[in-house]
């Protein structure tokens, strides 16, 4: 296994709808468990394929509850069912979320609390997640990502403003720009 560089905002493939993954091969396999332990090393919550330069829809995700318990995994091909949000500008208390692909930064925003997410795991089984509160969350940042969205295209105009200055300040605007989790220094 190794650990991935992470693709930041200005790469194309972060803006780009990904493809189904047509076939579980031990190429995949290998990009997963390689996923995992980007993710891990980050640390982050959820890693998605683009983040990692393959444009493939799968994303991986991992979190433990205010009770301590873990939850771990990966969905191949997803497809995702939300309540709308609620109407209203987000909590920065209760609301706020970062991204690996935006590293060291993290904003405000309005996200469903329930979602159902279904697809298929690494053994072609299918899955099904109903879940809410931070844990939809994460299914939606990352389901986002196979799409071409990061979270900071859906930030108010005020915020969307502070996200462009630092990524000129910080060079992350642009082509092929990247950090690898354990190597890489992200002070701008």
């Amino acid at each position: 296994m190794a650990v991935l560089p992470i693709r930041i905002m200005g790469d194309p493939v972060l803006h780009s709808p990904a493809d189904p993954v047509s076939e579980i091969t031990d190429e995949i396999r290998g990009l997963v468990a390689d996923m995992f332990e980007t993710m891990d090393a980050a640390p982050g919550v959820g890693l998605a394929a683009p983040q990692v330069g393959v444009g493939l829809r799968i994303y991986t995700y991992s979190y433990q509850d205010d009770d301590g318990q873990p939850w771990r995994g990966v969905i191949l091909n997803p497809e995702l069912w939300m309540r709308p949000p609620v109407p209203g500008a987000p909590d920065p208390d209760d609301e706020s979320e970062g991204c690996l692909s935006f590293p060291g930064e993290r904003f405000a925003l309005r996200r469903s609390d329930e979602v159902l997410v279904t697809g298929i795991d690494l053994d072609g089984e299918p899955v099904r997640i109903q879940v809410d509160g931070w844990r939809a969350r994460i299914m939606q940042h990352e389901f986002d990502h196979l799409d071409g969205i990061l979270y900071v295209d859906r930030l108010d105009d005020g915020d969307w403003k502070t996200v462009q200055k630092i990524a000129r300040k910080r060079g992350w605007g642009r082509a092929g720009a990247s950090w690898t989790p354990g190597v890489d220094d992200l002070e701008g």
